[in-house]
C-alpha cells in the first residue's frame, strides 16, 4: 500500500518529468559542479587535507566535462531563437528585440566554440588552440549575458513607468498592477541569475580577480534559479 502510494504520488511523476528533460539534468549537474567548486575552495581556505579536497575537484571537473558533451549541438537552438527574435513582427520594443538577438547570438557563439573544445577536454585529441577557443567562448557567453542583463534592467524600468499610470482604485487597475508586479519579479530574478553567471567568464578572462569561492557560490545561486524555473515548467 505504501509502495503504491509512493509510485503514484504526483511529486514522483513531476520529478520524472523534470529529469526527463535535458535542461533539468543539466541544471542539477551545474548546481553540483559549482557547489563543488565553492566547497573545494572553502576546504582549501580552512586548511583541510588535500585528500578531502580532491573529491570535490573531481566532481567539478567531471561534471563540467559531462555538461560540455550534453551541450553539443545546442547552438542550433539559440541560432533559431535569434532568427525568430529578429523576424518578430509583433509590436515588440525594438530595444528588447535587438537585445534578444544579441543574447541568443552570444549564447550560440559560446556553445559553438565550447563544443569544439570537447575533443580536447575528453582527451581524444589535444588542440593547440583550445585555450584561445575557450577564451573566445567565454567572451561570447559574456556578451550574451550582458545583453540579457541590460534587457532585464530595461524591462524593470519600463514596467515601473507603466505602473505609475495605473489607477489602483479600479478593479482592472488592481489586476493589471498584480500582473506588472509578477513580470517585474520575473525580470529581477533573471537579472540576478545573469549577474551571478557573469562571475564565471569575467573571472576566466581575468577581467576581475574573483576567487573560486565567489565564482562557485554565484554559479550555485544561478543554477538553483534555473532548477526552480525548469521545475515550474514541468509541473
Amino acid at each position: 500500500m505504501v509502495a503504491e502510494t509512493l509510485v503514484y504520488h504526483p511529486a514522483l511523476a513531476h520529478y520524472l518529468r523534470f529529469v526527463a528533460t535535458t535542461v533539468g539534468r543539466d541544471k542539477i549537474l551545474r548546481t553540483l559542479q559549482y557547489f563543488s567548486r565553492f566547497y573545494a575552495w572553502y576546504l582549501y581556505r580552512t586548511n583541510r587535507p588535500q585528500a578531502s579536497i580532491d573529491p570535490y575537484n573531481a566532481v567539478k571537473k567531471q561534471f563540467g566535462t559531462t555538461r560540455k558533451i550534453m551541450r553539443i549541438g545546442k547552438f542550433v537552438e539559440h541560432l533559431k531563437a535569434a532568427a525568430i527574435a529578429a523576424d518578430n513582427k509583433s509590436p515588440v520594443d525594438p530595444v528588447l528585440r535587438y537585445l534578444a538577438v544579441g543574447r541568443q547570438l552570444g549564447y550560440a557563439g559560446y556553445l559553438t566554440l565550447d563544443s569544439i573544445t570537447v575533443i580536447d577536454a575528453i582527451g581524444v585529441r589535444k588542440l593547440a588552440a583550445a585555450k584561445r577557443l575557450q577564451d573566445n567562448a567565454y567572451r561570447s557567453w559574456m556578451a550574451g549575458l550582458v545583453c540579457s542583463a541590460i534587457a532585464s534592467v530595461y524591462t524593470i524600468w519600463r514596467l515601473q513607468e507603466k505602473a505609475k499610470t495605473i489607477d489602483r482604485k479600479e478593479g482592472e487597475g488592481v489586476v493589471e498592477a498584480k500582473k506588472l508586479e509578477k513580470e517585474r519579479s520575473t525580470a529581477r530574478t533573471q537579472l540576478i541569475s545573469d549577474v551571478c553567471d557573469l562571475a564565471a567568464p569575467v573571472s576566466a578572462l581575468g577581467l576581475a580577480q574573483l576567487d573560486d569561492g565567489i565564482v562557485g557560490i554565484a554559479g550555485t545561486i544561478s543554477s538553483l534559479i534555473g532548477v526552480v524555473s525548469q521545475w515550474k515548467k514541468t509541473a
